[in-house]
């Protein structure tokens, strides 16, 4: 897998979302990529912690981050902020017109890095004018230990799809 995977917010929760489909695909994309990696912007990774600290309990949260700290050590997710370009193609490409804007410097984020952009966004994914990634499918894959037993256990905190 030598593309460049920028994944946004709706990614990386959809391992915890509460949509079973979802939460398959989401685990078995981090699963098959844990070696090599993604991208995603900075704003995305603050959409993913409003999430998670912004409307679950502290008990929640409290088995969530073991297996969220672990993933972003085991796993290298490159955390980077906009430059003026993404600013320029969300503003100015007539692909995105329509989407609001924080949709907009998602897709100008990856078209700019070369990526493939990989989403549960329901606002992007049935947009076949877009370069997403597929979504992968099949039954549910296993997290090297301890990382499984951690995942396990943030499964007690379940997002909705449409929080994200």
């Amino acid at each position: 897998m030598s593309e460049k995977a920028v994944i946004d917010a709706s990614m990386f929760m959809a391992m915890n979302s509460a949509d079973e489909r979802i939460r398959l695909a989401g685990k078995r994309f981090f699963v098959e990529r844990l070696d090599a990696g993604a991208i995603m912007s900075l704003e995305q990774v603050g959409r993913c912690d409003a999430v998670i600290w912004g409307s679950h309990s502290r008990a929640e949260q409290d088995a969530y981050y073991p297996f969220m700290d672990n993933l972003h050590t085991d796993m290298r997710i490159d955390r980077v902020g906009y430059d003026e370009q993404d600013l320029r193609v969300a503003l100015t490409s007539a692909l995105l017109t329509g989407l609001p804007l924080d949709r907009r410097l998602t897709v100008a984020f990856a078209l700019n890095r070369g990526g493939t952009l990989y989403t549960v966004d329901p606002m992007l994914v049935d947009r076949t004018d877009l370069a997403l990634g597929p979504l992968p499918d099949g039954d549910e894959v296993a997290f090297p230990e301890p990382l499984e037993r951690m995942y396990r256990e943030s499964l007690a905190l379940l997002v909705k799809p449409e929080d994200v």
